[in-house]
Parts: C-alpha cells; structure tokens; sequence
C-alpha cells in the first residue's frame, strides 16, 4: 500500500499479524496489516479503520485493524469480550488449604487497554487473582457434593460486569495412597509446550498448566525413597535434559525430603512426613538442558499431607473450676471447658466431641450437669442445687476424636470441679423471740442487750450478713443497733441518755435482714422478727442550779454584810429519800461573797469594786456548788455573774507622772492627759486648773485643755532656771456629782539646744534618779560584790584542796573510824611500789640514806637532814596497845613534819618477832590468860569489840 510518507519525528513498525479463525467451519480469513502511529498527534494516520483486540491467557493483546474499504469487524471475526464459558468444572483434592491454587478462568478481551478487575462471590473462601488464577483463602474440607460460587470481570473505567459460574468436584476419597503411589506405572506431570517460529516475530504460546496438588499421607513407614511423580519435558526427544526441584523441603530447609531423579525427572520422598510439623510443600520443577539454558518455564507442584490420627486431644487445663448459683433452673450456663487436637481440624481426626463421665457426688440427681458435646459448654440440666446442701459438684470430662467415636477415636479427659455459690435464699432467723437488757439512766454508749439470730447462708457474705432494724419502741431515737461482724449478733446500744424518772421501760420491736434482699419467692419468716425489753436503771444524779448561770445587777460600792440574791439548785431524784441540798463556795476571786449552805442566800463579804483585776468588761463570776448525800454523793456546780454599775467612786489622775521642757519660753510645751477608772458618764471630758496656792505655780506655770482627756502645760514666764519642779495640777471629771483630785506633775526644766533637747542631760538626770533606779542600782552592786566573795572563797578552798590531796586516801582506809582488813595474801606488779621496810621493827629500820631512790611512801618524811628526836623505843611487850598508841600519839604531836591531825597516822610497828610471821601470832612476854584487858572498856565503843574478846572473864 501506499502511504503518505512519515514525519521525521514519527516512527513506524508494521505488524504482521495473522491467525486463522472459523465461523460456522466455513470461513478463514487471513489478514496482514501496517500500522502507523503518530506520536505527535496521537492518532492513526489512516482514517475509516476498524480494530478488533483480543487479550489471550498471558495477559498479551493483539488489535487488528481493517482500512475503510474493508468491511471487517471484531463480530465478523467472532472477537467475544468476557469470559469464553459460562459454567466452569475443576476436579480438586478434598482438603484445601489456605493460598492453595486451584484452577484458572480465561478471560478474553476485545481491548487490550482495558483493566479487568476479578472477584469471588465466596470472598471468604476464594480469591481471584489479576492474572485469573482461583486461590483459596483458608484452609478447609469439600463436601461430598459440588461446592459453587461466582467469578466476576469488571472494567475498571467503563464498570461494565461479566459473570462466569464455578463448580469445583472433590476428588475421589483418598483410599491405598500408599499403594497408588507405588504402582509400577508413576504419574506423569509434562512441561506446557511451547511452539517457537524463528522464521517470524510472531509466536504462539499455550497456557500454563495448574498441576493438581499431589496427597501423601503422614507416618508412612516406606521403604524409602518412595516414588511420587515423574515429571519431564515433551522437547526431551530432542534435548538431553536434567530435571531439579527447589523450595523448603528440597533444597531449602528441611532440606532432603525431596529429591528428583535429575535425568529421568522421577521425584521422590526421603522419609515419613509429619502433618503437625509441615502441612504441605510447595516445590518448583525446572528442566534444563545439558548446559544450564532454561527450556521449559518451571512449574509449581504442591505436597499435601494427609492427616493421619496420631494425636490425641489435650486439654487446656487439667481442672476446670466454675461457679453456679444454688437455685439455678435448668439451663443455666456454668462454664466452658475446651481441648485441642493436632491433627486436622478439618478432618475426623480433628473433629471433637465432649461427654460427662461421672459426676460427684450424685445428690440431688446424678445427672445435674449436661455438656454440649461440640463446644464443651457445660450447663445445668436439673433443678435442686443447694449450697447447703453440697457446696460442690466434680465432673470428670472426656474429650474425643474422630467426632466421638468410641472405637477409632482417641480420647482424654479432664476435671471440672463446679461449686456451688449461695444466694440469699435463706432469712436471718432470732434465736428467742424476746430479749431482755438493762441500762443506768444518763449513760451513752452502753451495750444492753446482744441479738443472736441464725443464717444457714454462707458466713461472712452478703447473704449472711445482719442488718438490724427498730420498726417501734423508739420514737425519740435513744437507741441504735449495731452489727458485730464476727458473731453477726445485733448490740442494742444506746446513743442518747435516758432520764429514769421520765421513762423507766423500753420496748423496742427489731427486725432482722440480710445485706442484699432475699431470693425471688423467699419471705421472711415470723422470726425474723423479736422484741426488745429494756429497763432504765435509777441512780443518784447531780443537783442541778436553775438558771445557770445566774446574772444578776448591782451597783458596785455594796457594802460587806448585804444580801446580794439567792442561788438555789434542784434535785432531779424524785424517787430517793434524801436531804436537803447543801451549799458552799467553789470559786470567788475577790472573796467578796458568802453563801449560806442551807437556803443558798449570797451575802457581801467586801465592797464591790467595778475597778477591781478580778472584774472584766462589769461582769465578776463566783461559782458555787450544790451536794446531796446519796449513795454516792453527787454534786453539781452554778455560775453567778454579777454585772456591776460604775458609780463616780475614782478620781481622775494625771498621766505620766514625769515630763521634760526647755527652761526658756520657747518651745516649753508638755502634754498630758487625764486617766480615771471609770466609764462615761463618770470619766470625761474633763477639767484642767493649776491651784491658787502656791502662788508661783500660777505665776510660773499656765494649762489649756486642748480636747475632753488633754491638755498642754507651758511655761508663762520668759525663763525659768533648770532643775525638777512639782507642779500641782487639779483635775475634775463629769459625774454626778464631779470627782476631782489634784495630781502632782513632776516636770525637769533643762537647757535645750535649737531642736528643744536638752543639753545637761547628766545633771538633770543625777538629780532625778528616783527610789526605784537607785534600789536597782544598789542591788547590781550587791550582787556583784557576792559574786566576787564567792569566788574568793572558791579560790582559797581550791588551794586548801591541792595541798592536801596527796595526803588523801580512800575513807574506807580510815584507821580511826573502820577496821583494817589484811588479807591480801600477795599481789601483782601493784605490790612492788611498796616500802616494805616499814613494816619491820622500828629498831631495825634500814636508813633512809640506803633507801632506793623513788621508793618512798606519800606520807614519809622527807630525806633531808631533820632534827633529832627521840627515837621510840620497842616495846617489851608489845600486847600493852594503850601504851603503844599513846607513844605513837606523843611522838607524832611532837614531829613538826608529821602531816596534819585530820590526816592518815601510820603506826607501821607490829611488835617483836619475824616480820614475816603471821599476825595471829603474835608474842608477849606474859600468857593471854595472865594479861589484863578490862580496861578497854575504859576506851570508848571504837574498843567495845576487842572488850568483848579479850576481857570480862574466863568466857
């Protein structure tokens, strides 16, 4: 054909197209077509063309057009958009699984550029993909009979709708899998062909295939390698070809389950397969020739496993605890108790039936409970449960597969233990039908009665617990009734007192009911109801005073001796014998009262004084109190107040009593101001004067009252010479009559300087002291000087002290008032600081020129040269004691180094003889029954011991 020639920015391809189509058997056509496309204008160059598309399988489209004169069209040419069937039939396994292909749709479109969009009207279970595979959704069993649903096509711009039925028939029931499987001739599974021409661009493709699913069962015990299919290609005829599968199972973990013969394409199971573990493999086939070039595309082929029962169910919990309320009617849902099985859920072996073998304990019905044999819902199926009766049922649950059947399912089972909660079915009841208690009138919070009532609820529930009400008996509200939560009993406790001569008896009607309200159709019975009956015990009460307290007005100034009122008190036991009440007084500040403790009349002991500390704001306040003699005595006490009227009784007084002004005219002002003790209209405004006499405080002085309580005094003449001035100032109040009093105004003139202070503040200050500041100094002085005595003394006594310390010892060491006690029998390293020179003879003493330097008693003389004295001699007879101690005394009189009488004397002689001999032992010149001791009778009590020992006779 001749065409116009193309832009240079246009470019061209011709299509040459053609395949052969027949209408009625009877006409081919054969078309060749160029095609030319514009860029720029996006259109056809040739005009009055007819296109005709068709979308094949793979998705690739092919338009032919037809020019003008070439009355073709798409009908013509039998070009059909939609689906080409309008039922569809596919043979699937029985058990689908989730994401499992199945079949695919064909879908043919006139269009190429159209945009189909297909849907399932089973969304739930089947999906539709956009390249017309049908997938399944989830995991599930076909029926026996067809399953169907819809498949739809929709135009994704133009919305038009196509619709193609879909039948899918389970495959024959699994039967000798085992034995097909291994039957001398394998199924065979061949590549889709292909058929090339290189001698044209053009190419003819067939659809792939969707390979049925291959199903193995579980557990089979081989021999292995077993032989499953055989898959090869229809070019390896003419190609030498190798055969390999991959995915998990064969080349991806579990690796080596699967394996292929790589010539002969025979693909086989290694081992036993397990369901639980790996439901199905999805493998991929591949054929290659010798040098690696892909030649036939790879195939999807899937592994079923077949469940096998090999499992069995398991529940969640091997108890299973619930509740029910007692009462329930039948059909009330108790619990749910649920086990799994790992085999298929959606084969028998899966499949679970529930069943109740036995329950305990069998009363009122051994059939109290039925369990939904698929859900595992256990509900009552009889009426009678009562929680005081059995507080609990345990049911023993059987679970088991291959829906329930006794010979091939496997089974388990479990505990369900159910108990039985409580409602309050059951009314509190009283244990009597009266009760009886006791209370003293004026007493609160008093228990005086217990209610005991009876609940065969629970304990400690709702449906157990008291609540207590007074429905009569109580009008005023006196008592309330409180519930021990320990014991549920009811305390009638009284809250307001109770007055024994207005009621001596209460009868209080109680009823009792539980925290929630009893069960639908339970009353409460007559004894939930009892009686309360309550005696008010008299006893002897305080007298009370009426009123109290009492006021009473009275002008102060009431001299002692009058009768001021009359205080009495009642006494509210009506029912007692007693006396009259007595009277005395508990409280009077001022002591100014009296009261006869008979009548309870007041009489004044002193004036009143409304001026007096003891009165606030008028009022004064004396409390009395009034007694009985009953058993026991009782008192009660009454407040008088007496509000006093001021009368003009005080005399205004200036104020302050001391003040200062400049000697010179100018400025010579001082203020002052007039106090007086009583109130309007006693007090002011009030009258300032200066005095006739002397004359020269009206000739010095003048005074002008500026407002009702000031004034102002001033000098009046020019200069007035520095020093202290009494001035006399006459005040008068505003009574009736007028009080007036002349008040002394001690006034210190001064020089002042510019500013009115006053310069000779030292002289005018030396003479102003007055009593209480020289009082005050005087005392400073004395304490001071008292300070400085003491510590003198302290001092000196200080002194005293550390001259004397070394001569101190314990007082328990004493020789003049204890006795010594020797009986150390040997020391330690505290012993070797002795002298033991000294307790040898005084004849025998070492010199003290030989003594080791630093071995010295405290009370040693000194080693330096003293003078001689003479030395005491031993004693003959060492048993004559007085006169040994009368020696030592002379000698120690005698030595002016001998430390002071009130210190520690050692007489360190011990008499004749070794002087490691024992002190028991002691010689004398004369036996002990010769020597005379009567005279240390003679010596005081100090010797009255050794008196008893030595003297008075044989004894």
């Amino acid at each position: 054909r001749n065409l116009s020639p193309l832009p240079q920015e246009m470019f061209g391809f011709g299509l040459f197209f053609w395949f052969f189509f027949q209408i009625g058997n009877k006409l081919f056509w054969k078309i060749a077509l160029l095609l030319e496309v514009s860029s720029e204008h996006g259109r056809l160059q040739n005009k009055q063309v007819s296109k005709c598309c068709i979308t094949f399988l793979n998705r690739k489209t092919f338009c032919l057009v037809f020019q003008a004169p070439i009355k073709a069209t798409c009908e013509d040419l039998s070009c059909k958009t939609g689906f080409p069937e309008d039922v569809h039939s596919a043979v699937v396994s029985r058990s689908v699984h989730g994401g499992q292909p199945l079949l695919n749709v064909r879908f043919q479109s006139c269009d190429g550029n159209k945009k189909i969009h297909f849907g399932s009207s089973e969304p739930e279970d089947f999906r539709v993909g956009e390249d017309g595979v049908v997938y399944a959704e989830r995991s599930f069993q076909l029926s026996a009979e067809p399953t169907e649903f819809v498949v739809s096509a929709q135009d994704k711009e133009t919305h038009q709708e196509w619709q193609m039925r879909v039948k899918l028939t389970p495959e024959p029931t699994f039967t000798g899998a085992l034995e097909k499987v291994k039957k001398e001739k394998i199924e065979e599974i061949i590549f889709p062909w292909q058929q090339y021409k290189h001698s044209s661009p053009l190419k003819r493709q067939k659809r792939d295939w969707v390979i049925p699913p291959i199903n193995l069962p579980e557990n089979s015990k081989g021999p292995f390698p077993q032989e499953l299919v055989r898959i090869r290609s229809d070019r390896d005829k003419s190609l030498s070809l190798r055969y390999s599968v991959t995915g998990p199972g064969a080349d991806q973990p579990p690796t080596g389950i699967f394996i292929i013969n790589p010539i002969s394409g025979q693909l086989s199971v290694t081992k036993p397969l397990d369901r639980e573990q790996i439901a199905s493999f999805h493998l991929r086939a591949h054929a290659v020739d010798v040098n690696g070039n892909q030649v036939e595309n790879p195939i999807d082929i899937v592994i079923n496993v077949i469940d096998m029962n090999d499992n069995r169910p398991e529940f969640l919990h091997q108890v299973w605890n619930g509740t029910v309320p007692e009462g329930s009617k039948p059909g009330t849902y108790v619990m749910t108790v649920t086990a799994i099985d790992a085999d298929d859920p959606n084969t028998q072996n899966g499949m679970l039936r529930y069943r109740i073998l036995s329950q305990a304990p069998s009363s009122p019905s051994p059939n109290m409970f039925t369990i939904n044999n698929e859900t595992g819902d256990i509900i009552t199926v009889a009426a009678g449960l009562d929680r005081e009766k059995v507080q609990q049922y345990t049911l023993i649950i059987q679970a088991t597969d291959m829906e329930g059947n006794p010979t091939y399912g496997l089974s388990n089972t479990a505990t369900a233990v159910i108990a039985v909660t409580d409602v309050n079915d059951n009314p509190p009841e009283f244990t009597a039908m009266t009760f009886y208690g006791e209370v003293p009138e004026n007493r609160v919070d008093v228990i005086v009665a217990n209610l005991t009532v009876t609940d065969k609820d629970q304990p400690h529930t709702p449906a157990w617990n008291a609540l207590y009400r007074m429905t009569g008996g109580d009008p005023t509200g006196r008592f309330t009734i409180l519930t021990d939560p320990n014991s549920n009993d009811g305390l009638v406790t009284v809250v307001k007192p109770i007055d024994f001569e207005t009621n001596r008896m209460f009868v209080l009607t109680v009823a009792a009911e539980n925290q929630v309200p009893l069960a639908k159709g339970i009353q409460h019975p007559p004894q939930s109801t009892a009686t309360v009956s309550i005696t008010v015990i008299d006893v002897n009460e305080s007298p009370y005073f009426v009123p109290n307290p009492k006021l009473v007005r009275q002008e102060e100034g009431l001299m002692a001796g009058s009768m001021l009122t009359t205080f009495t008190a009642q006494d509210p036991d009506r029912y007692m014998q007693q006396t009259s009440l007595r009277y005395s007084k508990l409280s009077d500040p001022a002591n100014w009262l009296k009261i006869d403790p008979v009548n309870g009349q007041i009489t004044t002991t002193a004036v009143l004084d409304r001026e007096s500390i003891y009165v606030q704001n008028n009022m004064y306040n004396a409390t009395f109190l009034a007694s009985d003699n009953g058993i026991p005595p009782m008192s009660g006490t009454g407040t008088l107040q007496i509000y006093l009227l001021d009368i003009n009784d005080n005399a205004p007084q200036v104020h302050p009593k001391e003040a200062t002004t400049c000697e010179t005219l100018q400025p010579n002002a001082i203020n002052i101001t007039a106090v007086d003790p009583d109130i309007d209209p006693n007090a002011g405004p009030f009258a300032f004067e200066l005095p006739d006499t002397p004359a020269s405080i009206k000739r010095n002085w003048t005074i002008v009252r500026i407002s009702g309580d000031h004034a102002q005094l001033s000098l009046r003449i020019r200069f007035l010479e520095a020093g202290i001035y009494d001035v006399p100032i006459v005040i008068t109040d505003s009574g009736n009559p007028h009080a007036s009093s002349t008040s002394l105004l001690k006034v210190k003139v001064c020089q002042c300087d510019l500013n009115g202070d006053c310069t000779d503040v030292d002289r005018i200050v030396g003479a102003g002291l007055g009593t209480g500041a020289i009082i005050a100094i005087l005392l400073c002085i004395i304490i001071l000087l008292i300070l400085v005595l003491m510590f003198v003394v302290w001092m000196k006594r200080r002194d005293k002290e550390r001259q004397a310390k070394q001569l101190l010892i314990d007082p328990e060491d004493d020789v003049r008032d204890n006795i010594l006690k020797y009986d150390e029998e040997g020391g330690g390293e505290e012993d070797q600081d002795y002298d033991l020179s000294q307790l040898q003879q005084p004849d025998t003493v070492e010199p003290d020129a030989i003594k080791p330097v630093g071995i010295r008693r405290l009370d040693e003389r000194p080693i330096h040269a003293e003078p001689q004295y003479p030395v005491r001699s031993a004693a003959p007879h060492p048993g004559d004691i007085g006169d040994f101690i009368n020696e030592g005394l002379k000698a120690a009189d005698n030595d002016p180094t001998a430390p002071p009488y009130d210190s520690l004397l050692v007489f360190d002689y011990e008499g004749s003889g070794s002087t490691a001999g024992s002190l028991s032992s002691l010689n004398s010149s004369s036996s002990g029954g010769e020597q005379d001791y009567d005279y240390l009778n003679d010596w005081g009590p100090r010797f009255k011991k050794l008196a008893d020992m030595y003297g008075g006779g044989d004894d």
